[in-house]
C-alpha cells in the first residue's frame, strides 16, 4: 500500500507545481497583455472624443492642459488645430486632420479589440488548462484512497 503512495504524492507536487509556476503565470501574462491592450484602446477613444468636442466648437485655436509627466501640468494655446499629429507607433507621429485622425482611430480600435479577443481566448486556454490539471490532481488525491491492488490495476 505504501509503495503507490508516493508516486501518486510526486505526481500530485508535480502537477501542483506546474500549475503555480507555469500556467498561473501564463494567465497573468496574457492578461495583463491584454489589459495593456484595452489602455490604449481606452487613450484612442479619449483623443476621438477630444476630436470630435473640436469639431463641435468649430473653433481654428485651442488652449488646453498638457501633462509634462508626474501629474505636472502646463497650459499649451495651438494657433491652429485644424491639424493634430497622432502616435503611430514606433515613436513615429503623423499629422490628419480631424477626418483622417477619426478613421485611423477607426481602424485603430478594430485592430485593437481584434488582439483583445485573441488575448481572451488565450486566457480560456490556460483557465482551461488550470482546470483539467485540477481534475487529474483531484482523480489522483481520489486513487490515493484505493487498495493497493485496485491502484495496480489503474496504473
Amino acid at each position: 500500500m505504501t509503495s503507490g503512495t508516493p508516486g501518486i504524492n510526486e505526481k500530485v507536487l508535480q502537477y501542483e507545481t506546474f500549475i503555480n509556476e507555469v500556467l498561473r503565470q501564463d494567465l497573468q501574462k496574457v492578461l495583463e497583455q491584454r489589459d495593456a491592450v484595452y489602455e490604449k484602446i481606452a487613450q484612442y477613444l479619449q483623443l476621438k472624443n477630444t476630436i470630435q468636442s473640436i469639431q463641435e466648437t468649430d473653433s481654428k485655436e485651442l488652449k488646453t492642459d498638457v501633462d509634462l509627466g508626474c501629474n505636472f501640468y502646463v497650459q499649451a494655446h495651438v494657433p491652429d488645430a485644424s491639424k493634430i499629429y497622432v502616435a503611430v507607433g514606433y515613436g513615429f507621429f503623423v499629422e490628419f486632420t480631424h477626418a483622417e485622425a477619426l478613421k485611423f482611430i477607426e481602424k485603430k480600435t478594430n485592430q485593437l479589440t481584434e488582439y483583445t479577443e485573441v488575448f481572451t481566448k488565450d486566457a480560456a486556454k490556460i483557465k482551461a488548462n488550470i482546470r483539467m490539471v485540477l481534475e487529474g490532481l483531484r482523480e489522483l488525491q481520489g486513487l490515493k484512497d484505493l487498495p493497493e491492488s485496485r491502484t495496480r490495476e489503474v496504473f
